[in-house]
């Protein structure tokens, strides 16, 4: 039974998270088949880039204030130390984002029983057991797991399934779809899918002795770009591939578009053909910050909220998202000027969001000598008094 093609609520349910294996058209799809659609490779590969690259900081609270704390090794090299965490982010977020979950064996443990180290598995070789709606074990590359011996991220859930959905089963169609024509393109062009051309005899009926005879002559001679000699009553006619009879550009267009909304995606941004005008460059910041906001950030808090049970309570992760809006100079510096007058900010603040030291003592001398200090100059009643 797969995973992702229907919700099994059924107890005593043995679950396989290996690829759906369902075809559609000449395709095949699967977890690894799809990400052949190119719109399936991007949408992946930007979702887990962004989500990957954004720093991850450990909190707890005092005095109802956010205080930073020392990150564990977990999360920094949650995979050992080959295995970086940007590395094991992008990882499991592809897994998560193509599949609805993401697996790991715990290999070590810290001394509050926390998990120190795990190594993450391929999807096609976990099987889960469920038992009265809850996970009774995990069965990897044949080795039974118990449910704390294995880090298991989901997402997409849905009521009474402790697995998450699968956007590439849901989207086999249009995945598949797109991967059929792409693979009658490939086999048009090889000379697979349909003859190449036509000869034919306008005189007579020729028996099937010497069309193979006349066959074998014809691509003896095109084999070589040499010429083929032959009487009025031979007739050759190339046979052209018309895009229109399977809608091919059609597909190509649209079946973009389509995955796009199942991977949470825009099209746009994956660089897909859509028809709601252009993107200027006053747009760019908004259409980030919307990015990050529809599409983003619901993934970014689960994957905060599932980080915060490596951390001791009560402790937690959040993710810097902030990094990613990263604003042309001018927009950051009206910003930072107007946080700093509505006093949100201190200039020190600001100056070490630029990576830059508090000012010294000569550098505030300065900028009195160049534009005189406010607080020495008379006030419009001091000023008043003196006339």
């Amino acid at each position: 039974m797969s995973l992702f093609s229907r919700a099994s609520t059924v107890d005593d349910s043995e679950i396989p998270t290996r690829p759906v294996s369902g075809r559609t058209g000449t395709a095949v799809v699967t977890n690894k088949s799809a990400m052949q659609h190119s719109a399936v490779w991007a949408c992946l590969r930007l979702r887990a880039d962004l989500i990957s690259t954004m720093p991850v900081d450990s909190f707890r609270m005092v005095d109802g204030i956010q205080v930073e704390t020392k990150k564990p090794p977990v999360l920094i090299a949650p995979g050992g130390e080959r295995v970086k965490l940007h590395e094991w982010m992008y990882s499991t977020q592809v897994d998560l984002d193509r599949a609805g979950n993401a697996f790991g064996i715990i290999t070590a443990f810290d001394g509050l029983g926390l998990p120190a180290r795990i190594e993450l598995v391929d999807l096609a070789d976990v099987t889960v057991r469920i038992r009265g709606g809850q996970i009774d074990h995990y069965r990897i590359r044949g080795v039974k797991y118990l449910p704390h011996q294995i880090w298991h991220e989901k997402q997409f859930t849905v009521a009474g399934l402790p697995v998450g959905l699968s956007p590439t089963s849901y989207a086999a169609m249009s995945i598949g779809q797109y991967l059929s024509a792409q693979q009658f393109a490939l086999d048009w062009f090889t000379d697979g899918a349909i003859p190449a051309g036509e000869l034919r005899n306008t005189e007579k009926t020729v028996s099937p002795v010497e069309a193979t005879a006349i066959k074998q002559r014809f691509k003896a001679s095109v084999a070589g770009r040499d010429l083929f000699v032959h009487g009025k009553d031979w007739e050759y006619k190339p046979i052209q591939a018309m895009a229109s009879d399977a809608n091919f550009l059609q597909v190509q267009q649209f079946g973009i578009v389509d995955i796009a909304r199942f991977f949470g995606c825009p099209a746009d941004v994956i660089d897909g053909a859509v028809a709601t005008g252009s993107i200027t460059y006053a747009s760019i910041s908004q259409r980030n910050l919307q990015l990050l906001i529809m599409n983003i950030g619901p993934a970014v808090f689960r994957r905060e909220s599932a980080l915060s049970d490596l951390l001791p309570r009560p402790r937690f992760v959040k993710l810097n998202s902030d990094a990613l809006l990263r604003m042309d100079p001018q927009t950051r510096a009206e910003v930072l000027g107007k946080q700093i007058a509505t006093r949100q900010l201190a200039p020190s603040e600001a100056r070490a969001l630029e990576n830059r030291m508090p000012f010294t003592d000569e550098q505030l001398a300065e900028f009195d000598r160049l534009f005189g200090n406010p607080r020495t100059q008379p006030t419009t009643a001091e000023s008043g008094a003196t006339t």
